[in-house]
């Protein structure tokens, strides 16, 4: 069909969050080497326009959400020569223990991570400007 497979919108989904964490406070081989485990508990995607074989794509990740257990991040995956938006995805994750139990997510990472929240509707509104 020549069109990217569906499964791939969530690898890109991981690398924009596995980016972002990395960027914002430490890469995620360091969460786990402290413990915290991050499990998807939730995702869901919406498909605009498919994604052609050696397209270049962007994923703008936004933080949606930090509870003391879980995030919820945001992503537009978008034709990166083109601009044009291809899907849009959300997922939810929770923090697990050692032994795979849901845990609280350190204060100092919700304190990093709380001023980056961007609302749903923050989201929308900046996709409709463009």
């Amino acid at each position: 069909m020549g069109v990217v497979y569906h499964a791939n919108y969530l690898v890109w989904c991981e690398i924009g969050r596995t980016d972002f964490i990395r960027s914002t406070v430490a890469s995620y081989a360091e969460l786990e080497e402290q413990g915290v485990v991050l499990a998807v508990t939730e995702a869901s995607l919406r498909f605009l326009r498919g994604a052609r074989y050696d397209d270049r794509v962007e994923i703008r990740t936004r933080l949606l959400d930090v509870r003391s257990r879980t995030l919820r991040f945001g992503y537009e995956i978008v034709h990166a020569d083109r601009g044009e938006r291809l899907a849009t995805a959300e997922t939810s994750l929770i923090r697990l223990d050692a032994s795979s139990r849901t845990a609280a997510l350190p204060q100092e990472i919700r304190d990093a991570l709380a001023p980056l929240v961007t609302s749903a509707s923050q989201l929308a509104r900046r996709v409709t400007e463009r």
